[in-house]
């Protein structure tokens, strides 16, 4: 009995002792060490307006469209989201829908014609058309971005080399020089073009 007794007192202590190193001190430990060497990181990578108030994350797309839900041409658009309405950062999901699968082929041909409405016939790159894993991509290819240049330049009432040099502009390289392909944050290259030509409030 004695040593049952002995066993689970030694079992729980060393539980106890565990939680408190692993469940609380190391957490607070790396939330100490995000605030001080990568505060803006570990805040969700918000974006601000002049006067503060939070518009956005870097990290999470975003709907530029009107209440119907239909794009709004003077606004480049993100990529198709998976995660409902609005890039519902709480419903973060791919659509983990085969290749062959009739709904997704269905969503795709469905998405295809409404950006070919908008900006026109052309190659329409494969972003435009899906939705990433997580369904909160807030980046689109550069391909994509330019297909939406003569677009918004015509919206905007600006010359479409303006923009244009808005998207270079905001190309982001590949991660460490080789991971991945150059893109374009929409959230940021949205802003830049509102701050190039301001829509009428």
């Amino acid at each position: 009995m004695r040593t049952t007794l002995r066993t689970s007192g030694v079992a729980v202590r060393a539980m106890l002792l565990f939680t408190l190193i692993l469940g609380i001190g190391y957490m607070l430990v790396i939330t100490l060490i995000g605030q001080v060497a990568l505060p803006a990181q570990a805040n969700g990578s918000l974006v601000r307006d002049a006067d503060g108030t939070v518009i956005g994350s870097q990290l999470i797309g975003q709907s530029w469209t009107d209440a119907d839900g239909a794009a709004l041409p003077a606004w480049f658009q993100s990529r198709p989201s998976a995660a409902g309405d609005g890039y519902d950062a709480a419903a973060s999901s791919g659509s983990n829908l085969g290749p062959e699968n009739a709904d997704l082929i269905a969503a795709i041909e469905e998405r295809k014609a409404a950006v070919t409405d908008l900006d026109g016939a052309g190659s329409i790159p494969a972003d435009a058309v899906t939705a990433s894993g997580s369904g909160l991509d807030p980046d689109i290819s550069v391909a994509y971005a330019r297909l939406q240049v003569d677009r918004v330049a015509a919206a905007r009432g600006i010359p479409a080399s303006d923009v244009d040099a808005l998207v270079d502009a905001q190309v982001l390289p590949r991660d460490l020089g080789f991971l991945g392909e150059p893109r374009v944050n929409v959230l940021a290259l949205n802003l830049a073009l509102d701050a190039r030509a301001p829509l009428a409030r």
